[in-house]
Order: structure tokens, then sequence, then C-alpha cells
């Protein structure tokens, strides 16, 4: 089984921006380039194994949402993106830096420009 969440977004083009060039997805679908068109309200994109949807209809989803992405190399996808430019902030970008959680856990989340939150974890002991 895959999921592939949607997340919701002001502007795709502002979305796109952020999950591509910081968080280092794929675009597998591109927006149309017609503003007028019902595609350019919305884009498919993948990283490693794993998908997500931008979109900016109403009914995918609402603007704060959280995802949480379990992976086996915390501190490697950490580095990568500060190194792609993600700033530590309280709003948008890294708002938290990896830390070791007390339920056996080591996290970081980021939160993107609409509000809506990834925390990414690792077991502190890995179990597949």
């Amino acid at each position: 089984m895959a999921i592939a969440p949607f997340i919701r977004c002001s502007d795709i083009k502002k979305s796109l921006n952020f999950y591509t060039n910081l968080l280092d997805f794929k675009v597998v679908q591109a927006p149309d380039p017609d503003p007028e068109a019902f595609m350019s309200m919305y884009a498919f994109l993948k990283r490693e194994e794993s998908f997500v949807h931008l979109s900016q209809h109403a009914g995918d989803g609402v603007f704060g949402n959280v995802i949480y992405v379990r992976v086996q190399n915390l501190d490697s996808i950490y580095s990568t993106f500060l190194n792609n430019g993600l700033k530590k902030q309280e709003t948008s970008g890294i708002t938290m830096e990896p830390v070791q959680q007390t339920w056996g856990m080591k996290e970081f989340y980021v939160t993107d420009p609409d509000g809506n939150r990834i925390r990414f974890g690792q077991p502190l002991v890995w179990q597949s």
C-alpha cells in the first residue's frame, strides 16, 4: 500500500518552489500554465518512493494539516534541507530541529508556507 496525501496550498507556484527546491520533491505532473485551467491549481510530486498532491482546490484538504514521514536517514535528510536553503523559523521552514523524543523517535518538524506541518521521524532503534 502507498499513501499519497493531498496538501492544501494557497499559491501553487509558491508551494512548488518550497517542495521542489527545499524538500527535494520532483514534479510528476506540473500545473497547467493557463491560469484559467482546472489543473493550474494542482501538482503531483514524488520524493524517493513517496508522493504528495499539492492542491488549491477547496475540497482537497485543509490548511494546517499534519503529515508524519517515517524515515531511516533523518540526519541526512535534515542536512539536505539545510543545504537547500531551508531556514530555521517559527512559521515556515524548520520549526523544530532534530531531537530525541521520549517515545523512542528522533524527529524534526518542517512547516510549509501555508502552515501545513511535516514531521520527520526515525526510530531510535529501527524496526521494519
